[in-house]
């Protein structure tokens, strides 16, 4: 998630939009002159201009958003090919660098940005009325498509995991009562759904930020993609290269947090089993507290209010093969929605 437009001066001219904690980001990410970078969400290109600011410097940019890549080839150009941009998740970030312990360090900054926000037509925000997709891409079923199919119990548990909503059993029996009589393709006729099935007190928030965070993080799958992303840049990452990233939701800081505990400690022995060797630590957590955003960048962006960095630096240990699994939640299936299977 990105911050407004600033005027640092950086490679390529003044970012279109400031990554939030971008500073201690790249201060963890310890850029070196003729190193190797990754930032794995492209977005604005916020990130890949300060490290493309150190000599010599490589970046490999990934977005899914296809947009978002478009608006970067200009920075291409000006930095004469030390910038290349790929239309890809970063789950797939091992075929994209090429291979095993070649990057000096990654920068996540995980969620949807200021600039998907911001576009109505994208259909991200409660506050624009726009058609309601959600998609960080252009391929798969859009919101509007999982609003039309999905069983009323498959909807409360997507809002109630996803978006962490306590009345999520109700805004569901909403949406299908009335998606009975008209079809709700449309952020506003959706925020209008959910606001009057949950009735706050607490009015620092809209009503419906959660179910269309959880909608958002569902139909783009982004938790999996996360856990994948960090087994990949797991294997990419050369040893003391160095892992960045910045978060927005609670899952997401806690699938990062759980991910760099399990891989910066040797799991128990087991007696049942002593002939198989313990792992050994594949990452040294650097953050023992997840870094937030200071007084004056909460005043700057509003929209930083939730963000948490955590650094880790790699060991020379081979990656592990774990099964990532125990760190995402149980949920309904996409594919199993559009195919009318609950």
């Amino acid at each position: 998630m990105t911050a407004g437009s600033g005027s640092n001066a950086v490679a390529g001219g003044p970012a279109r939009h400031i990554p939030v904690l971008v500073r201690p980001a790249i201060d963890w990410l310890r850029v070196i002159p003729g190193g190797v970078y990754v930032d794995a969400t492209f977005g604005g290109g916020g990130y890949a201009r300060i490290i493309l600011a150190t000599a010599n410097t490589q970046v490999i940019g990934i977005d899914r958003d296809p947009i978002a890549i478009a608006q970067g080839a200009p920075l291409v150009s000006q930095t004469q090919g030390r910038l290349k941009l790929f239309n890809d998740r970063f789950s797939n970030l091992q075929t994209i660098v090429g291979g095993a312990s070649r990057v000096d360090g990654i920068v996540f900054d995980v969620g949807v940005s200021s600039m998907q926000l911001d576009e109505a037509a994208r259909g991200f925000s409660f506050r624009l009325d726009g058609p309601l997709d959600m998609r960080m891409g252009d391929t798969g079923p859009t919101a509007a498509d999982v609003i039309a199919r999905a069983s009323e119990r498959d909807l409360a548990a997507i809002i109630a995991v996803l978006g962490e909503e306590r009345r999520a059993g109700a805004v569901a029996r909403a949406i299908v009562r009335e998606r009975n009589t008209r079809a709700i393709d449309s952020t506003a006729a959706l925020a209008e759904i959910v606001s009057a099935a949950v009735h706050m007190r607490d009015h620092t928030i809209h009503p419906a930020t959660r179910t269309f965070q959880a909608l958002r993080i569902f139909i783009n799958d982004e938790l999996t993609q996360l856990a994948l992303g960090l087994a990949a840049a797991e294997r990419v990452l050369k040893p003391s290269g160095r892992l960045v990233v910045v978060a927005f939701h609670s899952l997401e800081d806690r699938i990062v947090k759980n991910f760099l505990a399990m891989r910066s400690r040797s799991p128990a022995g087991s007696r049942h089993r002593p002939e198989v060797p313990a792992a050994v630590p594949t990452f040294r957590v650097l953050t023992r507290r997840p870094q937030t955003p200071d007084e004056a960048e909460l005043a700057a962006n509003p929209r930083a209010r939730s963000a948490k960095l955590r650094a880790a630096e790699r060991t020379e240990a081979p990656a592990r093969g774990d099964d990532l699994d125990d760190l995402l939640p149980v949920l309904p299936r996409l594919n199993d929605i559009m195919r009318g299977r609950t």
